[in-house]
């Protein structure tokens, strides 16, 4: 018999989560990771006191009860309402778009006066359109939200973010944009949100509580080619093309940096997240983590603040791969990785990476819970 039932190869909240509802079921589990700490890309640093996101900014957000009432078990989650700024210029807009916004855009004050302005900027580009269907992203942009919306809160972050001019990203990119005729700055739809208090650290702890993991492990040289010989089972989180060595071709990434700093200040920016829509700066937004979990007063007995900003560029080999690009090319290719990960056995691919689709939080978890057969 093999030591282990599973071996699950990365922390992060889909392996964590999968190793905490095995060992529930009586199955003993091995975690491995390839980075010097657990949790994947949810890890927190404590620098100053404060829980610093160290590969980006993650808001838990979910209309799934299960899912909420499942993380809050393991820690609590605070009241955390995502209501990011964006600044062009330096002229700052409420994010999403909503009343604020518009008020912001053009100084209108009414659900009719906003609807009005936004149906007299769409107008000229549909009219350009001759009734064919938007060909690129800022076509379909234009057909939404009309000019001045796109110039000053899409078109040169959404270049920032892709590396791409926004006439050569398709357009279904942006098929939908979220525009609300009410004054409410809260991003998200969703019935809960929030962070874990004391840091996402303690999800991860907690879903790992008991279970055996190593972390600066490297999968492919130590564990690809034998690991039969110690588990009954796989389940792998890394990219999809490198467990199959390529063999198809490899697919492309986004990925972003971060630039990060103590500022001898206890408030630097009076919000979480403020996006950066002009090329006038080369980050596409700049986080102050202590507003994550720090409300009120509690903001000032911190008397320093930590900020990063974030840089979106072209995956390179050593890089952190983050977001996939959906394009033709590369869903063509990850589909064909997917038929023969189904056919794998004894596998199971779980994650963004290992599927190849980007994922919030609350649907990875989802997805484990509604496994069966674990």
């Amino acid at each position: 018999m093999n030591k282990y039932d599973y071996l699950i190869v990365g922390s992060g909240l889909f392996g964590a989560s999968f190793a905490y509802r095995a060992t529930k079921a009586g199955k003993k589990c091995f975690v491995i990771d390839k980075r010097p700490q657990l949790g994947g890309n949810v890890y927190c640093e404590n620098v100053e006191g404060i829980n610093v996101h160290k590969y980006g900014a993650h808001i838990f957000h979910t209309s799934n009860k299960r899912v909420w009432d499942f993380v809050n078990s393991i820690v609590e989650f605070n009241r955390y309402t995502n209501s990011p700024l964006a600044n062009y210029k330096g002229q700052l807009y409420n994010l999403p778009f909503n009343m604020n916004t518009f008020y912001q855009m053009w100084g209108v004050v009414t659900p009719e006066q906003a609807q009005t302005k936004i149906d007299e900027q769409k107008v000229e580009a549909i009219a350009a359109l001759n009734g064919r269907e938007p060909a690129n992203l800022e076509e379909q942009a234009l057909t939404l939200v009309g000019k001045d919306i796109f110039r000053k809160l899409i078109k040169e972050y959404t270049e920032k973010q892709w590396g791409r001019d926004c006439k050569e990203l398709p357009a279904f990119i942006i098929k939908r944009l979220p525009v609300r005729m009410v004054y409410d700055n809260n991003y998200f739809n969703d019935k809960y949100q929030g962070i874990p208090i004391g840091g996402y650290n303690k999800l991860i702890e907690g879903l790992l509580a008991g279970v055996e993991r190593k972390t600066s492990v490297d999968f492919f040289a130590e564990y690809r080619n034998n690991w039969k010989k110690i588990a009954d089972k796989l389940v792998y989180t890394g990219a999809i093309d490198e467990y199959f060595d390529y063999r198809l071709g490899k697919l492309d990434w986004r990925t972003v940096s971060f630039k990060t700093y103590v500022e001898n200040v206890p408030n630097f920016q009076g919000n979480a997240v403020v996006n950066y829509t002009s090329h006038d700066q080369p980050y596409t937004r700049i986080i102050e983590h202590k507003h994550f979990e720090m409300f009120g007063q509690s903001v000032y007995d911190c008397p320093k603040t930590v900020i990063s900003e974030e840089y979106s560029t072209e995956y390179k080999n050593g890089m952190e791969p983050y977001y996939p690009v959906n394009d033709d090319r590369n869903n063509s290719l990850a589909e064909e990785y997917r038929k023969l990960a189904a056919v794998e056995k004894d596998v199971l691919f779980g994650g963004r990476l290992a599927q190849y689709r980007y994922f919030d939080m609350a649907p990875i978890i989802e997805q484990v819970l509604n496994l069966r057969n674990i």
